[in-house]
């Protein structure tokens, strides 16, 4: 197993631009299939657009509190883009449903598209055993979902207005009040993907790296 950990250290160093890159384009195909999803469950296209001044709010948040362990808590859910649908028959507005860009989150999905990125190209590289295939690739989808699912940023009147994952689930059918009562799991469930795409990683590496021993051994031993 060390050898299966120098071996994606190497992987890592020799092609980290292009894994960064894949991941990168990743978390922003997500942000546009969250957008699409919330067009077409909705109905309707967006109506508005608000930039937030992200780097200058950060900056606040770091003067005016004393906590380091809170400006993480508070910098991680601040917004950079808010896109959605504004119902303007309620005075000034109220936003029916949004899209919600938080770098924080593409921060999280490009490392997520980065280590899908990085398995596809272990698979590529060799001939895995069709069970260690499957195995690998069931733990990479498994994780992809779970990581994604809990990095959504949409919101609906209905769920308080609040930019969650579990937003998408309610508007799966699942109950709001259910939905809402799962918010707390998101943490658990974003690492357990993540804990999926290392194991997957790991397996693929270690098959690597004794593939070459494997191919060694003569046929009638």
């Amino acid at each position: 197993m060390v050898d299966a950990f120098k071996f994606l250290g190497s992987e890592l160093r020799e092609n980290w631009k292009r894994f960064f890159l894949h991941g990168f384009v990743f978390a922003l195909i997500f942000q546009a299939f969250m957008l699409i999803a919330l067009m077409v469950r909705f109905q309707a296209l967006p109506n508005y657009i608000q930039f937030y001044d992200w780097l200058g709010n950060i900056v606040t948040i770091v003067q005016s509190t004393p906590s380091w362990a809170d400006i993480a808590k508070i910098s991680v859910e601040e917004w950079l883009i808010e896109i959605g649908q504004m119902n303007y028959d309620y005075g000034t507005g109220l936003s029916i449903w949004s899209l919600n860009v938080v770098p924080s989150r593409i921060v999280v999905l490009t490392m997520m598209g980065g280590l899908v990125a990085l398995c596809i190209h272990l698979v590529k590289q060799q001939s895995c055993a069709a069970g260690t295939r499957r195995t690998a690739i069931t733990s990479l989808g498994g994780g992809t979902i779970l990581v994604a699912m809990t990095n959504a940023t949409m919101s609906w009147v209905v769920c308080c207005a609040t930019p969650s994952w579990v937003v998408g689930l309610a508007m799966l059918g699942l109950g709001v009040s259910t939905s809402l009562a799962l918010e707390s799991l998101g943490p658990v469930l974003s690492l357990s993907g993540f804990s999926l795409l290392l194991l997957s990683a790991l397996l693929l590496a270690w098959r690597n790296v004794r593939q070459p021993s494997l191919m060694a051994v003569p046929e009638n031993a």
